[in-house]
C-alpha cells in the first residue's frame, strides 16, 4: 500500500526520519509531506509513533486521465468505493487542488466526488446510500489534484492525529504538539536528553512533549482508539496488538528531569492537569515563576541535576563552570510575541532583552532554543545564535533561534585562546609602511582623540584618508568597536599593493588603539549608486548588533550587515541642533534611516515626530532607536513610504523638517532622484508642509552640491555647513552641505474695503 504523511512547512525532514524508522520504504519527499510504502503493521507502527506529522492517509487510486469536474465523477463512479463504504457508514470528502485549469472551485470538486461516491454505493446496494457526516464520519476520503494529476486518498491517521488527547484545557496563546515535537527535534535535545526547562511553559505543551520524548513512549499510547484506520475494513486488530505492544515495552525511565515555569498560576494549573492527561505529571515540575526575576538559586537547583561524571560534580562542586563539550541543560521555549497576547510592542522588547541578558548571565553552559515570530523581538536577545530554522506555527512565519551560552570555564579559554593569538601577532614588527599608517594614528589619537574625549564624544572619526597610501576611513566606536572602510583604489594601482596596504593599515590600526583585530571589521567604500549604500551586505544577526551613545542618548548599530553602520557620525552636531530646535515642534524626519535625528528631536521635547523611510527593516531599526531612548508614545508615527511620495500625499504641517536624502536613489514609482537636479522640487514640497515661522534643514553628502539661485529667491536661505562639521571632520575637508531654509517674512498687504454696486437695466 501506497501512504503519504503530510507535514507543516519546512518539517517534511522531520517526517522523513520517522517513516525511516517506522519502516517505510519507496520514500518519496515533498515540500507538503512524504509518500512511501508500506504494509499494515509498518503504517501502523508510523501512525503510533510520529510526533511530527500531520495527517496520514492511503492512496486508493490515482490517474491523469481527466480534464473536467465531469470527468472527474465518471471515473470516480467506476472506482470500488464499497470495498471502503456501505449504506451503514457514514463519510466525509475533504480536497487538496493545486494548479489545476480544469477545477475552478475546489469545493466543487469535492461535491462532485461525493455524488459519485453515492451513486456507486447505491448501484451496488438496490438504492442504499450512506450518509454524509462532516463533523464525526467513519470514513474520510480525500481528493487532492496537483496539475492534472488526481489521488483519491482515504484518512488512516484521522482527523485527531495531531491531538494526542491530554489537552483538554489550554491557554489563549496555543501551540500544536506536533510543533512542540518539531521544535524539540530541531534543538537537537532528544538525542541526549538532560535538564529541560520551558521558563514560558504556558499550557505545558513543550514540556509535556518532552517528557514524551525522553521517555521514548509513543505519542498515541495516550489515546490509542482515536485512529481512523480502527474503523476501516482493512483494519487487523491482531497486528495492531503486536504494534501496541512493541510500543508499550519501548517505554523506559525518564533519563532526565522537566522543569516548566509561567507567570501566570492559571496556566500552570492547566499544564499540570494535561501532563496528568498524558501520563507523564510525575516527570515535569511545573511552577508558578516569573523569568524575568529568576535567582541563582533557581539556576544552582537547575544546574544541580547536571549528568557529569561523579569527578567533574565533585571539581565543579559549586555549579559554576563545567568542562569539555557537556553542558547543564537545555531551555526550549515559544515566549509571548503579541500576536495572539495583548501585549505592547514596549512591554514584549523589554520582555526579551531581559530575558537575554538572563540567558547570557545564569545560563551558562546551557543550550537554548527561542521561537518567535517577530525577528526584531530576538534582536533584543544579544546573543549569536549558531542556527536558524523558519516555522509556520498557527500561520505565523516565526524563526526558532538555537544559541549555545558558553559557561566560565569556557569563555577563560576562549580569551586566553585569543590573547595568545593577539600577543603572538603584536610581537612581530611593522613593515615601514604601516609603522608610518601607525605614528599617524598615535597622533590622531593624541590630538582628535583628546579633543573627542574633552567634548565628551565616544563615537567619531579617527583618521580619513590622511595619507594619500592608505586611503581608508577610520571610525572609533566607544573605544570598543572600529569600522575600516577603504575607500576603492584608482585603476593604475596593482590590487596586490592595494591588499597590501589595506592589511598594513589594519594591524597599524589594531597596534595604534589597542583594539582587538576581531573588533575591527573591513569594508570597501566604492561611489555608491541609488540605495546601494543601505544595501543589507549578509543576512543580520542578533549578536551584530551593539550600543553606543551619542549626546547622551543610545542608538543601536551594526558593524558587519551593512555598509554603514546605522549612525552617521558626520551628522553629530546636526542632530544635537536638532535637539535644541526642537521643544514644543511638531518634527518631520525625511529619508529618516535609523531614526537617529528623530530621538534627537524627541528629547528635545517635539510636541510630535514622524519618521519616514522606504525601508521597513531601517523603520523598525529607528523604533528600536527610539524604544531604548524611553519613547515610545502614541505621538511618534512611523511611515514606510517613499519620502517624495510623502509629502506629495501628506497633508501634515511641521515646526521642524530634518531633510537628508540620498544623493542619488531609483524608485519604481516615481523614477530616479539626483540630488543636483532634483533638490529645488523636493525642498519646495518640504515648504508646503513647513509652518509659517519654520524651520527646514536641509543636508545632502554630494560635496559638489550648488544651492538652485531661485530657491534663494523665494525662501530665507543660510549654510550652516561648518557649524554642522565636528572637529573629528574638519580636517577631511568635505564632508556634506547643511542648509537652514525658513519662509521669507510677507509684508502685510493693506485690505482695501469695496462696495459691490448692482447694476439696474432701465427699460421704457
Amino acid at each position: 500500500m501506497i501512504f503519504f504523511a503530510s507535514a507543516s512547512a519546512n518539517q517534511n525532514d522531520l517526517v522523513e526520519k520517522e517513516v525511516i524508522n517506522a519502516g517505510g520504504t519507496d520514500i518519496s519527499t515533498s515540500s507538503s509531506g512524504v509518500e512511501f510504502s508500506a504494509d499494515l503493521e509498518t503504517a501502523y507502527r508510523f501512525c503510533l509513533n510520529s510526533r511530527s506529522a500531520t495527517r496520514v492517509v492511503v492512496l486508493v487510486h490515482r490517474s491523469e486521465a481527466m480534464a473536467s469536474t465531469d470527468d472527474l465523477y465518471e471515473y470516480a463512479q467506476k472506482l470500488p468505493w464499497e470495498s471502503w463504504v456501505n449504506p451503514d457508514k457514514t463519510f466525509a470528502v475533504t480536497e487538496t487542488v493545486t494548479d489545476c485549469r480544469w477545477i475552478r472551485n475546489s469545493h466543487f470538486a469535492a461535491l462532485r466526488l461525493k455524488d459519485a461516491i453515492v451513486e456507486r454505493i447505491r448501484q451496488k446496494f438496490d438504492g442504499e446510500r450512506p450518509n454524509v457526516d462532516r463533523d464525526n464520519p467513519d470514513v474520510v476520503f480525500h481528493l487532492h489534484v496537483n496539475r492534472n494529476l488526481v489521488s483519491f486518498y482515504i484518512d488512516f491517521g484521522g482527523r485527531d492525529f495531531t491531538r494526542r488527547g491530554y489537552r483538554k484545557d489550554q491557554t489563549e496563546a496555543v501551540m500544536g504538539e506536533f510543533m512542540a515535537a518539531s521544535i524539540l527535534y530541531r534543538s537537537d535535545w532528544y538525542k541526549n536528553p538532560d535538564t529541560f526547562l520551558d521558563p514560558f511553559c504556558g499550557s505545558g505543551t513543550i514540556c509535556i512533549e518532552a517528557a514524551l520524548m525522553a521517555t521514548n513512549t509513543a505519542p498515541g499510547l495516550i489515546n490509542p482508539d482515536r485512529f481512523a484506520f480502527l474503523k476501516l475494513p482493512i483494519h487487523d486488530e491482531e497486528i495492531w496488538q503486536k504494534v501496541l505492544t512493541e510500543a508499550e515495552e519501548a517505554v523506559k525511565p525518564c533519563p532526565c528531569r522537566v522543569f516548566g515555569w509561567d507567570i501566570s498560576t492559571k496556566a500552570v494549573e492547566i499544564a499540570k492537569a494535561n501532563a496528568a492527561r498524558a501520563g507523564v505529571l510525575e516527570l515535569i515540575e511545573f511552577s508558578v515563576k516569573d523569568f524575568t526575576k529568576v535567582t541563582e538559586e533557581d539556576v544552582k537547583l537547575l544546574n544541580s541535576y547536571y549528568k557529569g561524571t561523579e569527578k567533574e560534580k565533585t571539581e565543579e562542586a559549586d555549579n559554576t563552570a563545567i568542562v569539555g563539550n557537556e553542558h547543564y541543560g537545555s531551555i526550549v521555549t515559544d515566549p509571548p510575541y503579541g500576536v495572539r497576547l495583548d501585549s505592547s510592542k514596549s512591554a514584549l522588547r523589554n520582555l526579551y532583552s531581559q530575558t537575554g541578558r538572563i540567558f547570557y548571565d545564569m545560563f551558562g553552559g546551557w543550550k537554548i532554543s527561542v521561537l518567535s515570530s517577530d525577528a526584531e523581538l530576538l534582536s533584543y536577545i544579544e546573543m549569536k545564535p549558531e542556527r536558524t530554522n523558519k516555522i509556520i506555527n498557527g500561520g505565523l512565519d516565526c524563526q526558532l533561534a538555537h544559541y549555545y551560552v558558553f559557561n566560565e570555564y569556557e569563555r577563560k579559554a576562549l580569551k586566553e585562546k585569543a590573547d595568545a593569538k593577539r600577543a603572538e601577532r603584536l610581537s612581530q614588527p611593522l613593515s615601514p609602511g604601516a609603522q608610518m599608517a601607525y605614528n599617524r594614528l598615535v597622533k590622531n589619537l593624541a590630538t582628535v582623540g583628546k579633543e573627542m574625549a574633552k567634548q565628551g564624544v565616544t563615537c567619531y572619526r579617527l583618521y580619513d584618508a590622511d595619507m594619500p597610501e592608505y586611503s581608508a576611513a577610520i571610525d572609533f566606536y566607544e573605544g570598543k568597536w572600529i569600522t575600516l572602510q577603504e575607500y576603492a583604489a584608482p585603476s593604475s594601482i596593482p590590487e596586490e599593493d592595494a591588499a597590501r596596504r589595506l592589511d598594513e593599515l589594519v594591524l597599524a590600526t589594531e597596534r595604534a588603539t589597542g583594539i582587538d583585530l576581531e573588533n575591527i571589521y573591513v569594508k570597501r567604500r566604492e561611489r555608491q549608486r541609488g540605495d546601494n549604500q543601505y544595501v543589507r551586505r549578509s543576512a543580520p544577526s542578533a549578536s551584530h548588533f551593539y550600543m553606543v551613545q551619542e549626546n547622551g542618548h543610545h542608538f543601536s548599530v551594526n558593524f558587519k550587515d551593512y555598509l554603514d553602520t546605522g549612525l552617521f557620525l558626520d551628522h553629530r552636531p546636526v542632530r544635537k541642533m536638532i535637539e535644541k530646535m526642537a521643544d514644543n515642534k511638531r518634527f518631520l524626519n525625511l529619508f529618516c534611516y535609523t531614526g537617529s535625528a528623530t530621538v534627537h528631536a524627541a528629547a528635545g521635547n517635539a510636541l510630535s515626530t514622524v519618521s519616514v523611510d522606504t525601508s521597513a527593516t531601517y523603520l523598525d531599526w529607528a523604533q528600536k532607536n527610539m524604544f531604548v531612548n524611553g519613547f515610545s508614545g502614541l505621538n511618534h508615527f512611523y511611515y514606510k513610504s517613499d519620502s517624495i511620495e510623502y509629502l506629495k500625499t501628506s497633508y501634515d504641517r511641521f515646526d521642524l523638517i530634518f531633510c537628508d536624502p540620498p544623493t542619488f536613489s531609483n524608485n519604481k514609482s516615481r523614477g530616479t532622484f539626483d540630488v543636483q537636479r532634483d533638490h529645488v522640487y523636493l525642498i519646495r514640497q518640504c515648504m508646503k508642509h513647513l509652518s509659517k515661522e519654520g524651520t527646514l534643514i536641509f543636508s545632502t553628502n554630494f560635496t559638489r552640491f550648488r544651492m538652485d539661485e531661485e530657491l534663494e529667491e523665494i525662501y530665507r536661505i543660510e549654510d550652516i555647513t561648518e557649524e554642522t562639521i565636528g572637529d573629528d571632520f574638519k580636517r577631511s575637508g568635505k564632508i556634506h552641505k547643511c542648509y537652514k531654509i525658513t519662509h521669507k517674512a510677507v509684508a502685510p498687504v493693506e485690505r482695501v474695503r469695496t462696495r459691490t454696486v448692482r447694476k439696474v437695466s432701465l427699460k421704457g
